[in-house]
């Protein structure tokens, strides 16, 4: 997924939060974005690449991201989705993390999950000296 969000929020490498997900459309307001607001008590702020683990995990914790509802078909393996910080710090606690985006997510997510987490499961590796 490529392009940049429009919310001038930052992402956890410090730059433009870019875009997470449209198929399906993900974001705490629907936008595609993990921006988050006063509003947004779960802070759905880590764009993730769900699997298999994640969706088991979180169906086993009472967090069904498979299960469809009005105006949401339900996540399936390889969905972005911005998923709220302590699920997924409580997955990667668990042994099932799924994979981040990291230019896809929010910086608010470091004031739960450290960065060096996030790193380790990153599938978004920028071209730069040195790497992440």
């Amino acid at each position: 997924m490529t392009g940049t969000g429009t919310t001038g929020d930052r992402n956890v490498l410090g730059g433009e939060l870019e875009l997470c997900g449209t198929d399906p459309m993900t974001g705490w307001t629907r936008q595609g974005c993990c921006t988050t607001g006063r509003d947004d008590l779960g802070s759905h702020t880590v764009c993730a690449v769900v699997t298999e683990g994640f969706l088991a995990q979180q169906r086993a914790v009472g967090n069904d991201l498979t299960q469809a509802r009005p105006g949401f078909r339900g996540l399936v393996p390889g969905d972005r989705w911005c998923v709220c910080a302590s699920r997924w710090r409580q997955a990667y606690e668990a042994g099932a993390p799924t994979p981040v985006v990291l230019a896809a997510t929010h910086a608010r997510a470091l004031e739960v999950v450290p960065l060096d987490w996030l790193r380790q499961q990153a599938v978004d590796v920028p071209d730069s000296p040195g790497g992440l």
